[in-house]
């Protein structure tokens, strides 16, 4: 019982300030194939998304704790995102949340949990095309209010023309509700450009429930055999790496960033 308390009040601790908590668990790709039979996904009930990032060749913003990407997905809206992390809530002014696509939330694994702040917008449809293939600057991408989010949170401005397009992923995307489960479950599974995959099963719930989450999320996939990578690895660092690694790299310190 005291263990239990114990356990609930780091996470409340941990999670404080955060609006939701979203809680991760990565896929190795020799078990993506029996993933994907456990629970029915197929192409023909999935959502089909292009993902690209925008980083310098020595992945200057990932090392600051910026993440700064775009989304075409099929049929559907594009976005770009810009997200930041780890961030503390208490320091974000009531303006931001203001957007109708803000959201601070935590983000949890078995290895740990990180606060982060995330700032999307739409873009118009075309325009991530044409900035891929250089025919318009990755700035027109973004918004001004995420430019000023980022110089408000962070105390950096991107310098947009250090960035590469790095990308673009294929993703397949799934949303589900499984008996064992009572919160619906989000599977994306992405392909690099060397073919190897990296799936994820991630679910969100309220900040109050996030001890029985955790436990009950890992349960269930230990339950229905699906093996977790013991890497606990993120999805975007194992794409940036493999895509910073395919563009040359200058010599000297990237310029990614500007202080303020």
């Amino acid at each position: 019982m005291e263990r239990g308390a114990a356990t609930r009040g780091r996470f409340a601790s941990a999670t404080a300030g955060a609006e939701g908590i979203e809680i991760k668990a990565t896929i190795p790709d020799r078990q993506v194939g029996e993933a994907l039979e456990r629970f029915r996904m197929t192409a023909g009930n999935d959502e089909e998304r292009y993902i690209y990032f925008f980083d310098t060749p020595r992945l200057g913003l990932l090392g600051a704790g910026i993440i700064a990407r775009a989304r075409r997905v099929v049929g559907g809206d594009h976005d770009c995102t810009v997200k930041l992390r780890p961030v503390d809530p208490a320091k974000v002014a009531p303006k931001w949340r203001k957007y109708r696509d803000f959201k601070i939330e935590a983000d949890a694994s078995e290895t740990g949990l990180a606060k982060s702040a995330s700032f999307s917008m739409p873009v118009a449809k075309g325009l991530i095309k044409r900035v891929a293939a250089g025919k318009a600057p990755i700035a027109k991408i973004f918004s001004e209010e995420q430019e000023d989010f980022l110089m408000a949170m962070a105390g950096r401005a991107i310098d947009f023309s250090t960035l590469a397009v790095l990308g673009p992923l294929k993703a397949q995307r799934w949303e589900f509700k499984d008996p064992a489960c009572p919160w619906a479950i989000v599977a994306e599974l992405w392909r690099r450009g060397d073919g190897k995959r990296l799936m994820e099963l991630s679910i969100k719930a309220p900040v109050a429930q996030t001890a029985v989450a955790v436990g009950g999320f890992m349960a269930l996939l230990a339950e229905v055999g699906v093996e977790r990578d013991k890497k606990e690895q993120s999805k975007t660092r194992w794409a940036l790496d493999y895509y910073a690694s395919k563009i040359a790299r200058p010599r000297g310190r990237s310029a990614s960033v500007r202080k303020k």
